[in-house]
């Protein structure tokens, strides 16, 4: 199995200049990307999906898929390859395609997988600390995150989302003016201030480490992201986390 991005297609369409009625053509089965798709759309170019296709005697037949090789060898490289035993040191990326563990989607998911387990600890702390309002927003957050991970995973857009009743335009618009919602400006975390406001930006700088994290997998040679769905939502995280220290500050979460 394939997968198409938005990359890719840029690379297949350059000196073609395909036009608005002009077809795609590839083979059955591959994945393509939310942002592959984007850009198909923006272009109005259509995908034709085809078996793949072998030369016999000159002209082009369906090749037939030898099910007893495919039995032999059930995992796949990013690059083409068969391997008969998945080695220790790989990882499925998607199906049967596997890709080396250092490979920067599974880094991806390594810190998104780091940002649950660091959301759960948070939340029996502040048990502890009896703010039970704290925990369950943070259960919102865990809940938010492990959709972010499945849509990485699955190839999926990660849909128009509100977090604390807020869409990501206002928590970008509230982290940025918080003089305007909170009557005070912006502060740097000091261990004075508090445990709920250390461990809430801690929680706000891994979800930045991740968010680095889903730039560096998703970056095109351009220097545009594949997956602006994935960053957005990672950097309105980390905003709302600051909205958070704020409300805590501010006595928003006293009971």
């Amino acid at each position: 199995m394939a997968v198409l991005t938005e990359s890719e297609i840029r690379k297949l369409l350059k000196g073609k200049g395909l036009k608005t009625t002009d077809a795609l053509e590839i083979p059955k089965g591959t994945v393509v990307t939310p942002s592959a798709k984007g850009f198909l759309a923006e272009h109005h170019i259509k995908l034709k999906f085809i078996e793949k296709q072998t030369a016999i005697n000159g002209q082009q037949v369906a090749a037939k898929i030898d099910k007893s090789e495919e039995k032999r060898y059930p995992y796949r490289t990013l690059y083409g390859g068969n391997l008969e035993k998945k080695p220790e040191h790989m990882t499925a990326l998607y199906g049967n395609v596997l890709v080396f563990k250092d490979h920067k989607r599974i880094v991806l998911r390594g810190k998104l997988d780091s940002l649950e387990s660091k959301i759960m600890e948070t939340q029996i702390a502040f048990q502890k600390l009896k703010v039970p309002r704290l925990v369950e927003d943070l259960q919102e957050i865990l809940e938010f995150v492990r959709n972010i991970l499945r849509c990485e995973v699955l190839g999926e857009e990660v849909k128009e989302f509100y977090l604390q009743h807020m869409n990501p335009t206002e928590l970008r618009e509230m982290s940025h003016h918080p003089n305007k919602y909170f009557g005070t400006g912006h502060f740097i975390p000091d261990y004075q201030m508090g445990e709920e406001v250390v461990l809430l930006n801690s929680l706000r700088s891994s979800v930045r480490e991740t968010e680095l994290a889903a730039y560096a997998a998703f970056r095109t040679e351009t220097g545009d992201a594949e997956r602006g769905d994935i960053i957005l939502a990672l950097n309105r995280l980390s905003s709302l986390f600051y909205i958070m220290m704020f409300k805590f500050k501010t006595g928003q979460y006293k009971s």
